[in-house]
């Protein structure tokens, strides 16, 4: 499994001006071999490969402007591009379902913008990182540290964004073995705003747990309460103090999301678990309509990021991390036992026995009340593995803990 280390490269980073002239000079090659392709493919002439690619513009001056490793990355990374456009068109034309629109072939790149330098093994200097343990890049004069082995090197990417460059150094891990026979620890999580994850477990004993959203919804407040000041004061869409604010925000979001997961991961491990269903639900955020202040709230968190993390640091300790659809989980109540139909397939006829009476709280038809969050999770739980439970074993709906990470580090773990 294959895991990436970064660094930030700010303006005032000794290696900036090198990395800013050669990300031009990589964007001023992928425009102009991404010409040449599209007009042989206009004039139906086919899509070159990328070995034919590098020998015609071996002779160009954008190619001549990057060492010919990276260069040669970039016209990969561009017939990646192609291929990419290709298997899209054909699924568009068997079954255009999934998509918004059609497929649209690769475009340039902005006439000021920037490109992704990739540098492989052959670009990085071996002898450097033996005596060192640094890496040094092709045509870069500075080595940048790390905390990885030579072993387990496998290249480094430097990513443009809005006012820096990440470096990211991508290296080899083994991944840990998945406990595919024992299925019996089983863990759920239903993703939400103030809720940030109700993680729900099989695991008798087990005390939901409700991991604390609102620092993630008070960084995206003041976020954008701060950006539409701006905007309104400069009459501006963006500038560079906007630019600043928003990679802070970025940062912080990403900082929250990675400790909000490494608790979670390590929660899970020390209970046993084995496998960790998510809830999540296609195109869930586009054309979502809660009102509008729940619509900036619920879309400004990245949680598709938040899954990838929980998936491979899972896949670290061996839990095995499933993406399942999550409709009528809300609705349903779970210490009734409702049958909890697909998304697109209910039963005409079909009604919960329980209601949600308002936001945070749900009855059933008994009359209990319990956590709506809570709720959700467990439906989720049983929607993807119907006997996690044994026959009249679903009173575990119990009071949730919250959780708050502000103290949090990544490798001291408390877990109750």
């Amino acid at each position: 499994m294959q895991l990436v280390e970064q660094r930030i490269i700010k303006k005032s980073h000794q290696a900036w001006e090198q990395i800013d002239v050669m990300s031009f000079a990589a964007k001023n090659l992928w425009n102009a071999a991404n010409y040449c392709i599209r007009q042989s493919f206009l004039y139906g002439h086919g899509v070159p490969s990328d070995n034919q690619m590098d020998k015609l513009m071996q002779p160009t001056q954008q190619y001549k402007a990057l060492p010919a490793k990276v260069a040669q990355q970039v016209l990969r990374l561009l017939d990646k591009s192609w291929k990419g456009y290709f298997a899209a068109i054909a699924l568009y034309k068997s079954d255009n379902t999934g998509f918004t629109g059609r497929p649209k072939i690769p475009g340039y790149k902005p006439k000021d913008g920037r490109c992704v330098l990739i540098f492989s093994e052959q670009s990085t200097s071996k002898k450097v990182f033996q005596d060192s343990g640094q890496i040094k890049l092709s045509n870069i004069d500075y080595c940048f540290d790390t905390h990885i082995e030579q072993s387990q090197y496998c290249q480094s990417r430097i990513v443009p964004k809005i006012d820096h460059y990440v470096l990211e150094i991508v290296y080899e891990v083994n991944e840990h073995e998945l406990a595919s026979q024992n299925t019996q620890n089983i863990a759920a999580i239903d993703l939400g705003i103030d809720n940030l994850m109700a993680m729900t477990s099989n695991v008798p004993g087990f005390q939901p747990v409700l991991v604390n959203g609102r620092p993630v919804k008070s960084i995206n407040q003041f976020f954008n309460k701060k950006r539409a000041t701006l905007q309104r004061r400069s009459q501006v869409i963006t500038s560079q103090r906007i630019q600043h604010l928003t990679t802070k925000r970025n940062l912080k979001v990403k900082n929250y999301l990675h400790r909000a997961s490494s608790y979670v991961i390590q929660l899970l491990k020390h209970l046993g678990v084995t496998k960790l269903v998510i809830g999540e639900n296609p195109d869930w955020k586009r054309g979502v309509n809660i009102g509008g202040k729940n619509n900036q709230s619920f879309v400004s968190i990245p949680h598709g990021q938040l899954i990838d993390m929980l998936t491979y640091k899972g896949k670290e300790v061996g839990i095995e991390v499933i993406v399942r659809e999550e409709s009528y989980t809300s609705q349903s109540s779970f210490l009734d036992g409702d049958f909890i139909p697909e998304y697109g397939s209910k039963p005409k006829n079909w009604q919960p026995s329980g209601r949600r009476i308002f936001r945070g709280l749900y009855r059933t038809k008994a009359g209990r009340l319990c956590n709506a969050d809570v709720n959700a999770s467990y439906n989720i739980l049983v929607k993807e593995f119907p006997h996690a439970f044994q026959t009249g074993n679903r009173e575990v709906l119990v009071d949730p803990i919250r959780v708050n990470l502000s103290g949090f580090k990544a490798k001291s773990l408390t877990p109750f």
